[in-house]
Formats: C-alpha cells, structure tokens, sequence
C-alpha cells in the first residue's frame, strides 16, 4: 500500500529547532480562563503542496521570522505555582522534522483513508511544547507541510492567524499583519465577578467540575478517521431543507444528529449534539479581540432521544440546534463564562458535551467543530496553494469530531474531517448523498 510505503520512508526524519530570528525576552504568559477549560489536547493539519512545493529552507527561514511576534508558540507549557499550566516563553523554538518519502508520489496517497497512515504527515508533538511542524518530501516534488499545536494555548482562529503570517513571511519575506495580541484584560474576570442566576444556570448545564464530571461516553477502540467531501449542491439543498434562517452550518449539524440516531445502540437511547462556538464577536462586538491569541469557546449541545430524531424532520431538528447555539453565543455568556471559571480555580473544568451532555454512557455523542476559516486560500508559501488540506484530530475522548472546512478547489465544496465510532461512518458512508468519498481524482486533478 501506497500509505506502508510513507510509513517506511518517513522512517528517515531530521529533525532541528527553529528559534525566533530575534531574541525573545524571557517572561511568563497566563493562559486565560478561557484556555483552563481545554484540556491537554493536541490538534494537527496539514497541507499537501504539488511540484514544485516549498522548499524546507524558505519554511524555515519564515517560521524565524514569525516567531517573533508569536513568540509564545516558541516557547513551553509549564505548571504554576497552583498546578495549572501556562507558558514559559523562553524562545526555546518550534520542533521541526523533514522526512523523505523517496518512493512514493503525492497523488499516489490516499488522503481520505486517515488510518491508513496519513496520520505520520503530522507531527507527534513533543511534551511541554506548543507548536511542532513536520515536511514530508516525495519523489515527485511535492510535499506535505503538517502541523500540531497544543490547544490550551490557542483555538484554530488563532492558529489560523499565525499559518496566514508565517506563509506571508515565505511569500513577501514579512509576516503578514495586524501582529497577535496576548492581552489577557479581554478575557479576565470583572471585578467582583458577577453570578448572575439566569447566565449560571447555562454555564452549570453546560460545564462543571471535573472532579464532579459524570463518566465520558466509552471511547471505541475502533474508531476510525476519515475525511469526505460534500459538494456546495448537498449543502446548498440541506440549507434549504432546514428552513428559513437557518446557516449552512446548522443544517449541517441537523442532519449529523439525525444520523447519529440511526447509528446508535440499542443502550444508546439518548444523542448528544455539541458545537463549538466562538465568543470573538460576541464579547467585543467593535473588534477588539479579532487578533487576539487564545481560547474564546464555548460549546452549548443538545440531547434528544434517539427515537424522537429519528422521527423528527430536518427543519425541526436545526430549529433545536438554532435555539441552543443561540443561547450560548452571546457576550454575557462568555463574561460569565469566564467569571464561573475564576470562582473555580484552580480546580480544573470540563465541557459536558465530550461527555456526552447529561446522558453519560447512554448517550451517543458527537461534537461539530466549523472549521469555515480555514485558510485554504492563504497558505501560498511562495510556490502555489495548496491541492489539499485538512485538519487531523483523532483525540481521546468517548465522543466523535466532526470537522467541517471550505475544499482548496475554491469551488464551495467543503471537505469533512471526522473521528466517529464505526458505526456512524458506516451510516454516513451509506447514505445516498452528503458524504461522499474523497477520491485522488478529486484533489489532484
């Protein structure tokens, strides 16, 4: 198999530490109670660039430059003084390791098939670092260009912001801007912190303790990964289908969640629906934090019983995933968000939507995570943009994830990257439209 052949040739790695090109002055940077509530969590993605491909050099040399205003990522997680983690930004520098798949052409990969050893594109990022990058180079010219990032440390916009500057930097020798803030008073606790009955209600149905968390749904030992393509036409009639006022992404989620019922056990009598929601424009509705660097999230869910989706009709089913987003995407959601974690510290917090909401092991859970931004269209390194590209997070917990990101044809397609039990992708792969195999034929055409 073509992807046995990656496995065996990546074998052969360097693997050097790309410091900032200018010297970072040491200090300590807290992570907001935005990012206490992640978990340690890695994410990754990756690019896949035909000949000709960036060359390592000019990758290197513009991860440098970057650095120097996300210094940050160069540095390390560590715990404080109460255990909790934040970063010791020591310019340490960023893990990167080339690779050589000598034998095997890009197009030869089989990038839907993630099990099958697309997961050696990205990196294994080391413990206590915050950023790793990994080129895998083929015989053909071409190359991958993957990434893993500790999400604690940012949410995909931030990290979006970082890969939109470090491919400038490759392309017109500087790093594209505004520069990153890392301002904490955007996301600190007002003084006193307000517990207002109404917001608290919300946030306890929607997190808690983690020495309180009910046990996550069972993690499949076989879940499987896999990236589908769905085509702008099946988006565009699920968006209809779902009713008026209702975005691409909630009839998305919809139909996701109906599908979950139909792969749900017979314990299974409850589905849980989750779907992360991002608090930039909500908490500062001027602008103030569209570049600031960290973790603005939130994740309202619904659980219904498997039956009732079941019978349920598109339009009623994104009804219920309006009215559940909608409560959690405000500005007092995330102010109190961050004031309900402050009178917890430093006791640690959860989200209950990976654990599967209030149904605990009886519930089949999934979480949609949009990856909309997704800078596709500007991650020119100097040599074209990228054929393909995706996210890859095959995480730890019982529930699945669900990845949806605009396709690099520019065309409105979107591709989908999942980690679910099998017995939802079965369902998913089974269906008549939506989620459709992504082909070679489809990504290098």
């Amino acid at each position: 198999m073509v992807n046995e052949a990656i496995k065996e040739h990546g074998g052969h790695e360097v693997a050097v530490t790309v410091a900032p090109a200018l010297p970072v002055q040491g200090c300590r940077l807290a992570l907001s109670n935005l990012d206490l509530l992640l978990p340690p969590l890695d994410v990754s993605l990756f690019f896949c660039y035909p000949h000709p491909a960036p060359t390592v050099a000019a990758l290197k040399e513009a991860l440098a430059k970057t650095l120097v205003a996300y210094y940050p990522l160069a540095g390390e997680v560590v715990p404080n003084a109460d255990g909790e983690p934040e970063l010791l930004c020591n310019g340490r520098g960023v893990d990167f390791t080339v690779a050589t798949a000598a034998g095997v052409e890009l197009r030869e990969v089989r990038l839907g098939a993630v099990d099958e050893g697309v997961e050696k594109l990205v990196p294994a990022k080391k413990a206590g670092g915050v950023v790793a990058v990994k080129v895998t180079k083929f015989g053909c010219g071409g190359a991958v260009v993957g990434c893993t990032f500790d999400h604690r440390v940012c949410d995909a916009y931030s990290f979006n912001m970082f890969l939109v500057a470090w491919a400038a930097a490759a392309r017109t020798g500087s790093p594209a801007a505004p520069a990153p803030s890392f301002c904490r008073s955007l996301v600190t606790p007002r003084d006193p912190p307000l517990r207002a009955p109404s917001t608290d209600a919300l946030i306890d149905r929607l997190f808690c303790p983690r020495s309180a968390a009910p046990p996550p749904p069972a993690v499949a030992a076989s879940s499987v990964n896999r990236i589908y393509r769905v085509s702008a036409a099946d988006i565009a009639a699920l968006k209809a289908s779902a009713g008026p006022g209702r975005t691409k992404l909630e009839a998305f989620t919809a139909h996701l969640w109906r599908l979950c019922s139909r792969a749900a056990s017979p314990r299974q009598s409850q589905c849980c629906m989750g779907v992360v929601v991002d608090g930039r424009t909500r908490m500062s509705p001027d602008g103030a934090m569209r570049v600031y660097f960290g973790n603005v999230l939130t994740i309202p869910y619904g659980v219904t019983g498997s039956e009732d989706l079941r019978r349920m009709g598109l339009a009623d089913v994104a009804g219920d995933v309006h009215r559940w987003v909608a409560e959690a995407a405000t500005g007092e959601h995330f102010r109190g968000l961050v004031d309900w974690v402050e009178a917890l510290r430093p006791k640690p917090a959860a989200a209950r939507a990976y654990l599967g909401g209030t149904g605990g092991n009886e519930a089949m859970a999934c979480i949609v995570s949009s990856g909309m931004s997704f800078p596709v269209g500007k991650a020119d390194f100097g040599t074209g943009l990228p054929a393909f590209a995706s996210y890859h997070f095959p995480w730890p917990a019982g529930a699945g994830y669900v990845m949806p990101m605009p396709s690099a044809r520019g065309d409105g397609d979107w591709v989908v990257y999942v980690h679910v039990a099998p017995e939802l992708a079965k369902v998913m792969e089974e269906e008549p439209t939506v989620f459709q195999a992504l082909e070679n034929s489809y990504v290098f055409q």
